[in-house]
């Protein structure tokens, strides 16, 4: 119940800039950082969530703060430049303090230290300082006022595993959750093509309005369909057998249609095998 109430307060104040930042070459630097520091699955969507929602914020209260000092046409078209170069220069640096604070937040004792982020920005050839690396650690929990323990998508997944296992689906419980992790990364990497699938499923149409994909925003940020979509995904590879019965648990759980689900699992399934027969 928590999670689904906080799942639908952040979806009833969704920007409209939402998922900007989870493009996947961002998620995939984040992915492959996360697993060269060895940390846990968790951290990794936490930090691509964290990166989000701060750049979201910090581009708004850039753009608010120039635009209120230039207002002319020609200001403003140089107050986005000077916006966008600050981004770019900043955003490796930002990124890896994302990756600092997940880390922070669910592995006390195995953390990122100023150490091995430095390490590897100079890997990179970047020369910060520690000083710098604290102030950018300081500007992401400023800008997000200290708000940084969001729920992930892997949080809805396990929960709603655990309570399929208490309504009596005997499923191969550790191999599903293995595989439902990687399908949540599936889905994240492959992001705007599952979701562009299954906007064309739900119009019945494959040229979309950009009123249809402003108003499919809160889909894809839907954090429940996410987990309903993966779990009923898994069990459709593993366990086809228990399918049905799975869906419909998931239904009675969090309200989500039957027909949601079928259109979301299609959507990861044609991307998985590449194929557009249904």
């Amino acid at each position: 119940i928590h999670l689904a109430t906080e799942n639908e307060q952040y979806l009833s104040e969704l920007p409209e800039q939402a998922g900007y930042f989870k493009e996947t070459r961002i998620v995939e630097f984040i992915f492959l950082l996360s697993e060269k520091w060895r940390l846990d699955q968790s951290t990794r969507y936490q930090a691509v969530e964290l990166l989000e929602r701060f750049m979201i914020k910090q581009v708004e209260q850039m753009c608010d703060d120039r635009g209120s000092a230039q207002g002319r046409e020609q200001g403003q078209r140089s107050s986005w430049s000077s916006v966008r170069d600050q981004i770019t220069n900043t955003f490796v640096l930002r990124l890896v303090s994302c990756v600092q604070l997940a880390s922070k937040l669910s592995l006390h004792y195995s953390r990122v230290t100023s150490d091995t982020a430095l390490t590897f920005l100079q890997s990179l050839k970047y020369s910060y300082t520690k000083q710098e690396l604290l102030e950018s650690e300081l500007a992401v929990l400023n800008t997000l006022h200290f708000h940084i323990n969001v729920s992930t998508p892997l949080a809805y997944v396990e929960l709603l595993l655990e309570v399929l296992g208490y309504n009596g689906c005997l499923l191969p419980a550790k191999p599903l959750h293995q595989l439902c992790v990687q399908l949540l990364d599936f889905c994240y990497l492959t992001r705007e093509t599952i979701y562009d699938t299954l906007l064309k499923i739900a119009i019945e149409n494959s040229t979309p309005s950009k009123l249809q994909i402003a108003k499919f925003l809160t889909v894809k940020e839907d954090f429940m369909l996410l987990a309903v979509g993966v779990i009923s995904t898994g069990v459709f590879i593993l366990s086809p057998g228990h399918w049905e019965q799975v869906v419909e648990h998931l239904n009675c759980i969090t309200g989500i249609t039957p027909q949601s689900i079928l259109e979301f699992s299609y959507a990861v399934v044609r991307r998985i095998v590449g194929s557009t027969t249904p």
